[in-house]
């Protein structure tokens, strides 16, 4: 096997694009219902809706992956391939993805456009400011931020207790000094002192409201629900109250009409929202995925990080609240991740090594147990490198097929869609031979603690769940405000199924500790915060930053 070492942005930058009208027609859109952002990138009109509304759905086919880990597992990579497989099959097809974060293309996780020959285009708008849908939510939050600062000044008509605000500023950058912050120093004119907070954009809850709202009208009916503090009697003050409201919406309206663009070999794909999965519910937005189901015969669409994560979250929060229901889910791996998963450093997974492998193999056993538990066939594909071995290319196809599990080898990095067929050929098949019978994990009524335990036991494989004294309050509190049939967000690690990133495989014997919750009301949703993790990433020693550069010619270099 050939392998091109071309970076991504270098395969990207040497890609010819199709006009944005060409690709908007593979899916009957035209250049009237398009809202241009230059060439190659394009809106979609309010007024699309309403044409393809009352058309039949086409197929849902989720991608997702097991833990990600330093060696790579490739499931936007997938996506992207995947539908490039349809395209080459002359299938009707659309991708739905999640825009990428700054924070992230600058610190070490990277962007989300895919690699190889399975990129979305153009990379670099994308993975920058693409059509400012990020800035239009960091100016929204900020927005609320600012006016309930100044609420508090001019008075405090509200009764706003000033040790119970939870509405935090954001901005979409790796920056930990913003973590913990203290406001207001400086004069009587400056506000009021008090000890405040930065959450990374797409943690904010205006993000996953964006991404959760069916229309403008629902968009602004969940921005007035969101809380932003308490008042001295310990009742939810929210962004209605601040009127607020319809000025964030004023910010949000261009932000909320999905983005058009296309992978390299110009299928279309809807990239819109970008909530990370760790700390937030890590699903593309249900307009955008909705749309595309209207358009095409099969739309693909992905979740964050691994299954335990994105997966449980798309199924729980994103196809509870918008009424989806998928046909297939592809779950994502590699022998490198898998041999990592069983002990092996990152320096010497190229050797084979079916000792590893086999001990490895556990993580992804417990994500196929946990995808069959939600009644959708899977389809294992495993993203080819050069250094596997036949002997471990078939170890894992044998444990698949042991497992109830349709599997076909993937090679879109290398060869684009010409390299997803076998991948795309056994979704059709599985699609056609295997029926779903979706189904959610828990009921609404179920008790909020309940269905942590529930997500904690069932899908991580914890003995339990440990909760602070003060997340039992809280949970008491909500439950008493009336927010108890609300699904559940856990906010944990992606590195591992516990909410230590250290223990790799399928690790046994652990509980989950639950160190605070707190409810976004306008999302629709619980968190619960877990372990360490953090609603604001740091960047690491040498970040991607260093790399990044741009010519006297404009070209960008370093991004991937």
């Amino acid at each position: 096997m050939v392998i091109n070492m071309k970076t991504d942005i270098q395969i990207a930058q040497e890609a010819v694009l199709a006009p944005i009208q060409d690709v908007a027609a593979k899916l009957d859109i035209t250049a009237d219902e398009l809202e241009l952002y230059g060439k190659y990138k394009a809106k979609l009109s309010t007024e699309l809706w309403d044409k393809v509304k009352n058309n039949p759905d086409g197929k849902l086919i989720l991608v997702t992956a097991i833990n990600p880990t330093p060696a790579g597992e490739g499931k936007t990579t997938t996506s992207v391939g995947l539908g490039e497989a349809f395209g080459k099959l002359g299938k009707k097809a659309v991708i739905a993805l999640r825009e990428p974060s700054l924070g992230p293309c600058f610190g070490i996780k990277g962007g989300a456009a895919g690699g190889g020959y399975a990129q979305v285009v153009p990379m670099e708008d994308l993975n920058l400011h693409f059509t400012g849908d990020f800035h239009a939510i960091t100016s929204a939050n900020n927005l609320l931020a600012a006016l309930l600062d100044n609420h508090i000044q001019q008075g405090n008509a509200l009764g706003i207790d000033t040790r119970q605000i939870v509405w935090k500023r954001c901005m979409d950058m790796n920056d930990r000094v913003l973590r913990n912050i203290v406001v207001g120093l400086g004069s009587k004119a400056d506000g009021v002192v008090r000890e405040d907070h930065f959450v990374i954009t797409v943690a904010s809850e205006i993000m996953a409201i964006l991404c959760l709202a069916n229309d403008m009208k629902d968009l602004k009916e969940r921005l007035g629900r969101i809380i932003v503090a308490y008042n001295y009697e310990g009742k939810p003050v929210t962004a209605e109250d601040l009127q607020a409201t319809g000025a964030m919406a004023a910010l949000l309206k261009d932000a909320l009409k999905p983005n058009l663009i296309q992978t390299l070999e110009h299928t279309p794909a809807l990239v819109h929202g970008g909530p990370f999965a760790n700390i937030a519910h890590g699903c593309n937005s249900v307009q955008a995925t909705k749309i595309g189901l209207k358009l095409a015969d099969y739309c693909i669409t992905e979740a964050g990080f691994g299954a335990d994560l994105g997966a449980e979250k798309f199924f729980d929060i994103k196809c509870r609240k918008a009424g989806l229901k998928p046909d297939a889910v592809v779950l994502v791996a590699t022998v490198r991740a898998l041999k990592y998963n069983g002990g092996v450093p990152k320096d010497e997974l190229a050797a084979e090594n079916p000792d590893a492998l086999k001990a490895g193999i556990v993580n992804l056993e417990k994500h196929i147990e946990n995808l069959q538990k939600y009644g959708v066939p899977v389809v294992v594909t495993l993203n080819r490198f050069a250094t596997d071995s036949e002997a471990e290319l078939s170890f894992v196809e044998n444990f698949c097929k042991e497992h109830d599990c349709d599997f076909a080898l993937s090679e879109v990095w290398e060869k684009g869609g010409e390299g997803g067929i076998d991948l795309a050929h056994k979704v059709i098949s599985t699609i056609e031979n295997k029926r779903s019978d979706f189904r959610l994990l828990y009921d609404d009524e179920m008790p909020l603690a309940e269905k942590i335990e529930t997500i904690a036991t069932e899908i991580y494989g914890a003995d339990g769940v440990e909760f602070e004294s003060s997340a039992k309050k809280q949970l008491a509190k909500l439950t008493d405000l009336g927010f108890g049939n609300l699904p559940v967000c856990m906010a944990k690690t992606q590195y591992s199924f516990s909410d230590d990133p250290n223990l790799l495989g399928r690790p046994e014997n652990f509980k989950i500790h639950v160190r605070e919750v707190y409810v976004s009301a306008g999302a629709g949703f619980v968190v619960a915060l877990t372990g360490a993790v953090m609603t604001m990433p740091g960047l690491p020693k040498k970040p991607a930053a260093y790399s990044i550069d741009v010519d006297e010619n404009g070209v960008i270099t370093g991004l991937f």
